[in-house]
């Protein structure tokens, strides 16, 4: 479905992102992984990519705290691989703490991360996908991007950017053939939340399925996480013919936590 597309994917060397990178890479379209990580780890999964689905793999290790870096990715995935067709800004950061003690510097990074280092990647994209007319962008969100949690104020404030950042390329991009889009997950399961269930047992004297159901899933009401592979399937279909004219969307996968 998508051989001849190249794809970058911020944030994605391990968690939601490699999950799409695969799914993308699995559909014909060459890759550019990036994110923080060991050396070795990382290029395991860019070898992978290549060697299970017969893609071109790149992988940038640009800061997506650094706007001058996310743009020089986007010109080297361009001269590598010949274009950015599908930009997945999936990189994001999170902290958490009452806002009167809310460290300025936890801020200015969550802002930077989750929400500028889109706006920096859009900015680079798009003149490339105008040419071509034909893109397509797809922004992780959350469920934070529709509802606010307590001690959670830069990343509910990013996340809200990041919707209207998306509806506003969604406008400015709807007659180029390009859809601009964000996903919005609920809590997914990642070994990153996976390795947060002891701590939280230890810390409130809880069992492992009452961390699961009591404070994990507490706003879902299916009691069930979403998987990696759920969210990159939605992924996908976003990159497909089928939603060409979905554009400007925020599409919930939360377990019908901002049903309410």
């Amino acid at each position: 479905m998508l051989k001849g597309k190249t794809a970058v994917i911020t944030g994605s060397t391990s968690g939601i992102g490699l999950a799409i990178a695969r799914a993308l890479a699995e559909q014909g379209a060459d890759i550019m992984i990036n994110g923080f990580g060991d050396a070795g780890a990382i290029e395991t999964e860019r070898a992978r990519l290549e060697a299970d689905f017969g893609v071109r793999a790149r992988y940038s290790a640009a800061d997506m705290s650094k706007g001058a870096e996310i743009a020089a990715m986007i010109e080297t995935a361009t001269a590598e691989l010949g274009s950015v067709d599908i930009l997945v800004n999936n990189a994001g950061i999170q902290h958490v703490s009452p806002i009167e003690d809310f460290p300025v510097e936890k801020w200015d990074a969550i802002l930077a991360i989750n929400l500028s280092a889109a706006f920096h990647a859009i900015r680079a994209a798009v003149p490339g996908m105008k040419a071509r007319k034909w893109g397509r962008i797809i922004n992780t969100a959350s469920a934070h991007s529709k509802v606010a949690s307590p001690f959670k104020s830069a990343y509910v404030a990013a996340k809200h950017g990041i919707d209207g950042l998306t509806k506003t390329v969604a406008l400015e991009t709807a007659t180029f053939g390009i859809t601009a889009n964000s996903i919005s997950p609920g809590y997914v399961w990642t070994p990153l939340v996976e390795k947060q269930i002891p701590d939280t047992m230890a810390a409130r004297g809880l069992t492992r399925e009452q961390v699961i159901n009591d404070v994990l899933l507490t706003a879902q009401p299916t009691k069930e996480f979403v998987t990696v592979d759920q969210v990159a399937a939605l992924a996908v279909f976003l990159c497909g013919d089928a939603a060409s004219q979905i554009t400007g969307t925020n599409l919930s996968m939360d377990g019908g936590w901002t049903a309410g």
